[in-house]
């Protein structure tokens, strides 16, 4: 079986956790920031686990991260 390439912007994107979850970044929070709460803001700068339903298609685009 060939090797597997990994999508270089997935992995730019994700890490993996110590148990295997994928973490990543919340969106949002680029431009347009006047509108936002400061305390909106201050949650966006947290990273994040991802959902079961996308984790099993991203394990599959990332096979060595």
């Amino acid at each position: 079986m060939p090797k597997l390439k990994t999508k270089k912007s997935a992995a730019k994107r994700f890490t993996k956790t110590g148990t295997g979850k994928l973490k990543r970044n919340k969106a949002y929070k680029s431009h347009i920031l006047t509108k936002k709460s400061t305390k909106r803001k201050r949650n966006l700068r947290k990273a994040t686990i991802m959902d079961k339903t996308n984790s099993k298609v991203m394990k599959k685009i990332l096979p060595y991260i």
